[in-house]
């Protein structure tokens, strides 16, 4: 993590009259080129740091340097405190670490107020690793390949620049360029399978970051639903939709109005509500559910068929 790397660099300096790029490099197990540019930043924060050649030359800073905590007002100290107990969800160790630095150094006591946690219930290490290659790839601008599965099943090789991490709507998505494709997509993380980094870097453009909503409509044209949801859903209908688009009948039923990408995924969505959800329009989508509903039914019909495959999966 960049803030880290960056803390941690300053507080080596200040212990040390100066030190390598070489060695900053395998002590954060960085290219030396990550840590020149980890050196402009500093210097463009404000920070007196100074670069030497010859013997005993190095990165430094200048001798009158302190880490002025004064800089800050207490409500900003607090502010950054909170911020980064907030962000321990995408890299606790390494947010922790900054934490309680920052802590000490502002003399704060941490007041563990919120925990945020992005994983799945099921999600384990696995789900981590990958989450922290693609931010290392983001920070250090490097290109990965993966396998990717799109919303109608289809696998894909491909390989990415990798530009930002977004949470949205309960799910993470990294947004990049597709070399493949030749344009900016957006990818969601949990279809990514075998993240890998290729051993190639790549600089970085303005303008590259794609649009959320924009890349989803790309994919598939919108198709407006409107819904009818029975009282027994209630709980569902307040986690998975805006308020705005809800409207309580007096029955306590619900109509809902949305528009969503028309794909598989918005069928399947359909059909997790079962009995409890009828669509009132448009009419092509009622008749796919319909067809989709009946194949379903089928494929129960026969129960000796049904325990074969049952013994097989055993």
């Amino acid at each position: 993590m960049q803030i880290n790397r960056l803390f941690g660099i300053v507080y080596l300096l200040m212990e040390r009259k100066t030190v390598t790029a070489a060695e900053l490099a395998e002590r954060f197990e960085v290219s030396a080129r990550t840590i020149y540019r980890d050196i402009d930043t500093l210097s463009a924060a404000g920070i007196p740091v100074f670069c030497s050649k010859g013997k005993g030359g190095g990165i430094g800073l200048l001798p009158d340097f302190v880490l002025n905590k004064s800089l800050l007002s207490e409500a900003e100290q607090n502010e950054i405190l909170f911020g980064l107990q907030s962000l321990a969800a995408t890299n606790a160790e390494q947010t922790g670490e900054v934490l309680a630095k920052l802590s000490s150094l502002f003399r704060r006591e941490e007041v563990n107020w919120i925990d945020v946690d992005f994983s799945h219930w099921e999600s384990g290490e696995a789900e981590r690793r990958k989450f922290g290659m693609l931010k290392t790839a983001i920070l250090e601008r490097r290109r990965i390949s993966f396998t990717y599965y799109n919303s109608n099943g289809e696998q894909t090789q491909r390989q990415a620049d990798p530009l930002k991490l977004h949470f949205k709507n309960k799910s993470w998505y990294l947004q990049g360029y597709c070399l493949q494709k030749q344009t900016p997509r957006t990818f969601k993380i949990s279809r990514m399978e075998a993240v890998a980094f290729t051993g190639e870097h790549f600089e970085r453009r303005e303008g590259e970051v794609p649009d959320l909503v924009s890349s989803s409509r790309e994919t598939a044209p919108l198709v407006r639903l409107e819904l009818w949801f029975s009282p027994r859903l209630a709980f569902r209908i307040h986690d998975e939709f805006d308020r705005t688009s809800v409207h309580t009948n007096e029955d306590g039923s619900f109509r809902v109005t949305v528009s969503y990408p028309e794909n598989g995924w918005v069928y399947g969505y359909l059909l997790s509500f079962g009995e409890d959800v009828r669509v009132i329009s448009p009419p092509h989508v009622r008749q796919i559910l319909r067809d989709k509903a009946e194949k379903i039914a089928k494929m129960y019909q026969n129960p000796s068929e049904y325990d074969i495959q049952s013994s097989y999966y055993d």
